[in-house]
């Protein structure tokens, strides 16, 4: 546990080691600001909630998470230092769950710091924190997904590009599982046990049941569980490609 933390801790710095990580925190909290305050209508819509500003989170992450994971991999297999990292003394792993949750902590750090918004709603009226709350966990929880989903894309290719690219597709397949135009498609043909399998993989279906400040098991664990899966594959992929 040492040595994942220990790495974990050097990935976390190098990522504020460049312009990279303030511009990347700039943009998001940039483009929060404008989506709710702007195109949502916070104050427009004269209600105490966070509703406008948790709406535009699965399309933010979207594109700004795979910009974040297209590198973790990718980059260490392009420049030949993977095999360095794997001199270290971590197994594949902890290298693998060190690199993740070093760009989720990151991607947290850029989470929190839209608490102005939070202080904003309540000094302008009397919201639900709890829903807030839990609505930032849904949040949190979702970004972890996209990330471990940009992870194991970045390390098959040695492009990161082309990782990215991957990345939002995949993603966005995840998103597009629970809309209507996917169900109704589905249903037309499909068995309804097929339908509400696909509706349940989507992260909107998830993501809106937390927002709406009710915290079931199954949308824990639907995440905890994909993330879980597509690190398990992110470390065979390292371990394939490492010799490449």
């Amino acid at each position: 546990m040492q040595n994942t933390i220990a790495l974990l801790k050097r990935e976390l710095k190098s990522y504020f080691a460049t312009p990279v990580a303030y511009v990347f925190i700039f943009i998001f909290l940039l483009l929060c600001g404008l989506l709710t305050f702007q195109q949502a209508n916070l104050f427009e819509r004269r209600q105490a909630d966070l509703q406008p500003f948790f709406t535009w989170h699965p399309w933010l992450y979207l594109f700004l998470i795979p910009a974040i994971s297209m590198r973790l991999w990718a980059e260490e297999r392009k420049l030949g230092t993977i095999e360095l990292l794997m001199t270290l003394p971590v197994t594949m792993a902890q290298a693998v769950l060190a690199k993740f949750l070093a760009a989720w902590a990151f991607t947290g750090l850029a989470l929190v710091l839209t608490f102005p918004v939070w202080l904003t709603v309540n000094y302008l009226g009397d919201p639900d924190n709890g829903v807030i709350l839990a609505s930032y966990l849904g949040s949190f929880l979702m970004a972890g997904a996209y990330l471990a989903i940009g992870a194991c894309v970045s390390a098959i290719t040695k492009n990161q590009v082309i990782a990215f690219v991957i990345s939002v597709v995949l993603c966005f397949l995840f998103l597009l599982a629970g809309f209507p135009t996917v169900t109704d498609f589905f249903s037309s043909w499909a068995p309804p046990v097929l339908v509400d399998a696909i509706t349940s993989l989507s992260f909107m279906t998830h993501f809106n049941a937390i927002t709406q400040g009710v915290i079931e098991a199954r949308d824990l664990i639907f995440f905890g569980s994909l993330i879980a899966a597509f690190l398990f594959m992110n470390a065979i992929v390292v371990e394939l490609k490492k010799a490449d």
